[in-house]
């Protein structure tokens, strides 16, 4: 049985729905929610380091630096962490299409108490909020756009890069906006403008709700009532002991993002045992093993591309030049240069490998080629290692962004893509949940690796790490005939 079992066909789509693009009408739908989702996550994002470092003056909380990489990075892991959640309630309670609406609203209200509660309360609820809702709406956003289409739909990979040209567009312009208003009104506006997006991508998602297809709303594995006390039970002890964890000092500031690595790796662990152990055909089961390479290399891609709200926010503060016709432009707009690269290329890529069609690269080869791309970008660090302050050109900031670009669009939507066709019937969103904790898992290590730099430092750091990807990339493409092999017809 495929994983989309009992979709509609190609043909019954192309007579009777209107496309988007090229795409099923619906994709329209999801583009919009996701798109202003970005706007109001990556607005945010794009000040929250600052937030969290600049002076009490500045309107900051004046933390450590390393402490606030910490919590950047370990709220980025917790983000992707709670796609399980949100995959768990979709697959057992509520369908993905009910939880993504439920879950805009969570992300909307996280916004609004950064921009209205003050301190560390704002920080503390507003991050909570925005985490949990974040990780609900991304799992089952991709899952619904994985409904729109059959498992040999050759549009299926284009269809999600054009997806992702709405996660990006909201990226654009979410650290402009938010950091034009950081920089001249002050933080809590900029988070308040991220929960004016919120709103206006849900009041855009209800009106469309109706279009789309019943699989979008279907439970495929309900959980029986007479289990929910049991559950519930679970839920409330496990509160009661992150609680209990951070009253007593074992869960802090200073740890965040070891305790998120721990976790996601727990939980990926026994993610990938309960699927192993679960009743799969062998052609399911032989696919799942497939995607644990996959895993891995996803999980050291991401531990490099999100220092850029890290480490590369630093530097923006630091070494760039950001002169532009003698205005100082804002530091988190630096943030917006890889979305414009995404939203030029993203369609480029589409019609590459829609073109290309069976002789396209595999996908454990685009991701072999985008984590090593990945270590490449980072080298490229190294002509300016160890300049003062405004010695980094713009322009050369610009060019490194554009390498981050190239490996994103290899591995970011492709393993999107893979992830719903290599999941087993019983399973559709928490395999996506999967994919979602290797860019957890990653996003964590981000964090606590941007503990380890410094201006000192840097040469080594930008070097190490660009050549350990490198070498990661170099093993993954030796590997792919053997996971082309098991596999199983899926490319």
């Amino acid at each position: 049985m495929s994983a989309d079992a009992g979709a509609p066909t190609d043909t019954t789509r192309d007579k009777h729905e209107k496309t988007f693009l090229g795409q099923p009408r619906s994709l329209a739908n999801i583009f919009g929610v996701e798109m202003w989702e970005r706007f109001s996550f990556y607005g945010m994002q794009g000040i929250l380091l600052l937030y969290l470092y600049f002076s009490v003056a500045d309107g900051g909380l004046a933390m450590p630096k390393p402490m606030a990489s910490g919590i950047v990075g370990a709220y980025g892991g917790a983000v992707y962490l709670s796609t399980i959640l949100g995959a768990w309630v979709a697959d057992r309670l509520a369908g993905s299409e009910r939880v993504l609406f439920y879950s805009a609203i969570v992300i909307m209200c996280g916004h609004l108490s950064l921009a209205i509660l003050p301190g560390y309360a704002g920080l503390g609820v507003g991050l909570i909020l925005i985490a949990v809702g974040s990780g609900g709406l991304k799992a089952n956003a991709t899952t619904v756009v994985g409904t729109l289409y059959s498992d040999d739909d050759p549009r299926r990979d284009a269809g999600f890069s054009v997806f992702y040209l709405g996660i990006n567009l909201g990226a654009f312009f979410g650290p402009l906006l938010t950091g034009l208003l950081q920089s001249t009104i002050g933080f809590h506006y900029g988070f308040g403008l991220a929960a004016l997006g919120m709103a206006i991508g849900l009041v855009q998602y209800s009106f469309g709700r109706k279009r789309l297809p019943k699989e979008a709303g279907i439970v495929p594995n309900p959980l029986p009532r007479s289990r929910y006390g049991l559950w519930v039970g679970i839920a409330c002890a496990g509160v009661v002991v992150i609680v209990a964890l951070v009253l007593v000092g074992v869960i802090s500031a200073t740890n965040l993002s070891l305790v998120v690595i721990i976790v996601t790796i727990a939980a990926a662990v026994a993610y990938f045992a309960v699927i192993l152990s679960s009743r799969l055909t062998d052609v399911e089961r032989s696919r799942v093993f497939a995607f644990i390479p996959l895993f891995i290399a996803s999980a050291a891609f991401w531990s490099l591309y999100q220092q850029q709200f890290t480490v590369v926010t630093i530097y923006s503060d630091e070494r760039l030049d950001r002169d532009l016709f003698g205005w100082e432009f804002p530091i988190s707009w630096v943030q917006s240069i890889n979305p414009i690269f995404i939203i030029i290329l993203s369609g480029v890529f589409a019609a590459i490998w829609t073109k290309m069609g069976e002789r396209q690269p595999s996908t454990p080869m685009k991701f072999a080629l985008g984590t090593a791309v990945m270590g490449v970008a980072f080298l490229l660090f190294l002509p300016f290692a160890g300049g003062g302050a405004n010695s980094t050109p713009l322009l050369a900031m610009v060019g490194i962004l554009f390498v981050f670009t190239i490996a994103e669009l290899l591995l970011s939507p492709v393993g999107l893509s893979v992830s719903t066709k290599l999941a087993p019937a019983r399973f559709h969103a928490q395999m996506v949940a999967l994919f979602f904790l290797s860019v957890a898992l990653g996003t964590a290590l981000s964090g606590q690796l941007a503990e380890l730099y410094s201006t000192k430092t840097e040469g080594v750091y930008f070097g190490v790490l660009g050549a350990i990807a490198i070498a990661i990339g170099i093993v993954l493409g030796a590997m792919t005939p053997w996971l082309r092999r098991i596999m199983r017809g899926v490319r």
